[in-house]
């Protein structure tokens, strides 16, 4: 498939440009860096007045420029005012930071979810908040009971909380171990910063989403007061933001081999070892989200010498959705090799059945419709701290941290039909790579109706309750010095508790009552007439559903009998216990400084794992409808040894150089050590089946990193720089296979029998990360600038297989005006295609794709002011695709959400 490469080449040209803009971009922007700054304080101390779009990218620059490390800044412009949305927004434009739509494998959505840096997954990144961890749960069922990483969802962060944020790519020894390849850090405000004793601000607003045709409210409000004395002061800040979502899209949901020596391969032996997809859809989701929740810090500054600071976040998201999938079910139709042969005619391309047809056979089910309802579904993230410094002498100061946190992922209920369609009627389907979504349909039946549907299965877990906590104590010293270039000393201990499980979870199945047709619902309604606009042509588009009340009201005459149906294979606890100390050196002699150091962690850990056993096995648990399990507790024990050092050199007044080498770690992914176990049984009795599960005896992840990079401040507001990185990584979470044997019954041997399983485990391997970083950017005259930047990467594993989330190239271009009254901005975000990892055991790749944003904003007065933020512009079709681009697995349009907000100042 031909990439979209125009904002890689508008990078690299706006790059060669460079040399010849520094002069241009000096005299033009003289006038505007005199106003910048001025001289306020009757001491003779320069203080720089920071507003608006410039002064926030200058503010930005300078705090990059000052740093000993290799950092990149994002300072938002006014308070509660970063420059998008959503943080992870704003991050996407930095060099190296990459930003992702979804959680795990469940495809994107229209906000941006998880922030990665440097070609790696989001569980390497780490984010803190003000200096340490947050808990955090993820309100989509899939993200909590199946990928269950380390990373934070950025949708409860709202921005409006934010004062700046800070991107650590290179690692220091008194930084939290955590993140592989860096961390970002969002730091807020804070009560004594403030400038006027008493802030008063609010911001009330709205956003429309085009697809839903919805316009829900957005509220923020901030309360900042300090004492004549500076010496104590308050902060309150509140939220209550609401908005409709509609996804439009169509799923491949997987591919499976026939199996040569099969019925099919024997008939047609140029279909032996081919993939056919095992189920095609038609999926409409919708959503209604509504985040809430504050911040409130208060400061003491009891003397000189002693203060502290009390902070406290809550955000909670509501996120009732409701998802219908009306497939072809051709896992049902081709059973790997074992059912119906595709009529003449049918085409194979790169090894995968792209277009066949079936004969209508009296009894055969060609289709399946899935409709599920979460009208609870929920995340949540909070944290109280208690700061501490103390001035003990002029040359020692001590800090502490003392702070918990805790999340939750809740999916409560999961209100559940699904429906055998399309019975007897044959079907046919046409896959069109990545190019469109594929044609499809289940013969002459009639999809807008529910007649001739009949009852299928009620499925769906219960009672998902995934709980995140963390608990933390720090202490810090730094001891001034007068030894020659060592200027400070800086050294602390730091332990946490950390603790993620998933308890009780209640797997529902029907009753005979379901069954019965007289209780089936009643009525039905149909997807809306713009289904699959944009998409393509030539699959079900006006489908038949239920209500969620009649969902709801269906799936009384369910099981939930939390004995006989616990899901133990979606229960896990991971438990940790982690120390560290550090000892660090801060250096600085002519035209140069740095930091050396070493921090040893030490990492306990305890996995609790249900493991599938016969009924005959000692201790085994015989309740569950899901067969016989034990209960396996794993314990290990780590000790990491982490040096570091970074070194930044003035080769001249504008231009520096940094160079950076440390080991850095993290821990496994939580569904990597204690992972769902997920399996497709084997066609026939004495086949092997397939599967996926975790690993306890996963070690943390290790890399060796370095990091060289040149910086020209060539103009105020003005950068252009490159760097170059490599991590190796010494111990990556990879893929292996393990066979182990499970009770399993199947259709044609209805009879509990124990199956082997070929196991998909995480394993510890190796993998290198290699890559560029180009950016760019300088103002144009008084009022316009732009700034652009690249990064290109080469990232592999051990096996030459990809790494999780590494896109070879990444580029955003963003351009702005800004006057007194006036201001805009426009921005575009390009990510080349990268592995997700796999997902019905298939490989889940998602394909290039690019976004637009535009902000628009107007001074009215002093007090109020308005703006204008548009999402999703140019209204993208994420794609993904398994293997290779024959093997579509998803296509999906969220539309475009605009947000229109008044900002008052009191």
């Amino acid at each position: 498939m031909n990439k979209n490469l125009t904002p890689i080449a508008s990078a690299v040209a706006l790059l060669v440009m460079a040399a010849a803009m520094p002069a241009y971009a000096q005299q033009a922007d003289d006038a505007a860096s005199k106003a910048d700054s001025k001289s306020a304080d009757k001491g003779g101390i320069e203080q720089v007045t920071i507003s608006g779009i410039r002064g926030s990218l200058q503010k930005s620059l300078t705090q990059k420029r000052n740093a000993d490390s290799h950092v990149e800044v994002i300072t938002a412009e006014d308070i509660g005012k970063m420059p998008d949305k959503n943080v992870a927004d704003s991050l996407s434009r930095v060099p190296g930071v990459t930003i992702g739509n979804a959680g795990a494998t469940e495809g994107g959505f229209d906000e941006a979810d998880r922030v990665s840096m440097r070609g790696t997954s989001p569980s390497l990144t780490q984010t803190l908040i003000n200096g340490h961890n947050v808990a955090s749960g993820d309100w989509f069922v899939l993200d909590q009971s199946g990928t269950v990483g380390r990373s934070v969802s950025y949708t409860l962060l709202p921005s409006e909380l934010v004062g700046s944020v800070v991107v650590h790519k290179s690692s220091q020894a008194n930084l939290v171990e955590g993140g592989v390849a860096g961390s970002v850090d969002i730091i807020t405000r804070k009560p004594l910063e403030f400038k006027k004793q008493f802030t008063a601000e609010a911001t009330l607003g709205a956003v429309y989403a085009d697809l839903p045709g919805k316009t829900d409210p957005q509220i923020s409000a901030l309360v900042n007061w300090k004492n004549d004395a500076n010496t104590f002061g308050i902060l309150v800040q509140a939220f209550s933001e609401e908005r409709h979502l509609q996804r439009q899209g169509q799923e491949i949901l997987g591919y499976t081999q026939i199996a040569p020596g099969s019925k099919i391969a024997l008939a047609h032996p140029d279909l032996a070892g081919v993939y056919a997809p095992n189920l095609i859809n038609s999926a409409l989701f919708e959503q209604q989200r509504k985040r809430t929740g504050g911040l409130i810090d208060a400061q003491f500054k009891v003397s000189n010498d002693f203060s502290f600071d009390v902070n406290a976040f809550t955000s909670e998201m509501k996120a009732a959705n409701y998802n219908r999938s009306y497939e072809f079910w051709g896992a049902q139709v081709i059973n790997a090799g074992a059912g119906q042969s595709p009529n003449p005619g049918y085409t194979v391309k790169n090894n995968t059945l792209t277009s066949a047809t079936f004969a209508p056979v009296a009894g055969t089910n060609y289709g399946v419709y899935d409709q599920i309802s979460r009208p609870d579904e929920s995340a949540s993230a909070n944290f109280v701290e208690l700061g501490t410094k103390w001035r003990a002498s002029d040359s020692l100061t001590f800090t502490t941290k003392l702070g918990t946190s805790s999340g939750e992922g809740k999916t409560p209920t999961q209100n559940v039909a699904e429906w055998n369609v399309g019975v007897g009627a044959g079907a046919g389907y046409q896959l069109n790579g990545t190019g469109t979504a594929a044609n499809w349909n289940l013969g002459a039946t009639n999809n807008a109706s529910p007649a001739g549907a009949q009852f299928g299965w009620i499925f769906g877990d219960q009672n998902v309750n995934v709980k995140d906590k963390e608990n933390w104590a720090q202490i810090d010293g730094e001891y001034s010095t007068d030894w020659g270039t060592l200027k400070t000393v800086q050294f602390g201990l730091r332990y946490n508790d950390h603790k993620r499980s998933s308890e009780g979870v209640i797997g529902q199945g029907p009753t005979a009552a379901a069954q019965d047709p007289a209780n089936f619902p009643s009525g039905y309604s149909n997807f809306p007439g713009n289904f699959g606009s944009g998409l393509g042509s030539g699959f079900p588009t006006n489908v038949w559903y239920y209500t969620p009340g009649q969902l709801a009201a269906y799936n009384a005459f369910t099981n939930r009998d939390p004995i006989a149906r616990e899901d133990w294979q979606n229960e896990f606890s991971v438990k940790e216990k982690n120390t560290a100390g550090y000892l660090q050196g801060n250096l600085e002699g002519d035209r140069w400084s740095g930091n050396i150091g070493l921090r040893v962690v030490q990492t306990k850990e305890d996995v609790l794992s249900n493991i599938g056993a016969t009924a005959t096995t000692p201790g085994a648990i015989t309740t569950s409808a899901f067969g016989p399990f034990i209960r396996q507790n794993d314990k290990n024990n780590y000790v990491d040894v982490l040096p570091s050092a970074n070194l930044k050199f003035d080769l001249s007044k504008d231009v520096i150089a940094r160079f950076a080498a440390s080991k850095t770690m993290t821990r496994p992914d939580y569904s990597a050590l204690s992972g769902q176990v997920v399996l497709s049984p084997p066609p026939t009795f004495g086949a092997v089946g397939s599967g996926t599960a975790g690993n306890p005896n996963l070690k943390p992840i290790t890399s060796n990193n370095f990091d060289a990079s040149l910086e020209w401040y060539f103009a105020p507001r003005s950068l252009v720089s490159a760097s170059i990185f490599n991590m190796n990584l010494t111990s990556y979470v990879g893929l292996g296979t393990v066979t182990k044997s499970y009770v399993t019954s199947i259709n044609s041997h209805p009879t509990d029998f124990l199956a082997d399983y070929q196991l998909t485990v995480p394993v510890n391997t190796s993998g290198t990360v290699n890559g560029i970083e180009l950016a760019y950017e300088m103002p144009l005259g008084k009022n316009f600038g732009f700034a652009t930047n690249a990064t290109f990467i080469n990232a592999y594993d051990s096996t030459n297989g990809p790494l999780v989330g590494a896109s070879k190239r990444t580029a955003n271009l963003t351009a702005y005006y800004e006057d007194e009254r006036f201001n805009a901005r426009i921005s575009y975000n390009y990510r080349s295609a990268f592995y997700s990892g796999l997902d019905r055991s298939t490989a889940f790749y998602q394909d290039a794709v690019g976004t637009l944003a535009m902000s628009l904003g107007y001074k009215y007065s002093e007090q109020l002011s308005f703006t204008l933020d548009a999402q999703n512009l140019n209204n993208p079709t994420l794609k993904y695709y398994a293997l290779n681009e024959d093997q579509p697995r998803a296509f999906y349009k969220n539309g475009r959400q605009f947000y229109l907000n008044a900002h008052l100042k009191f």
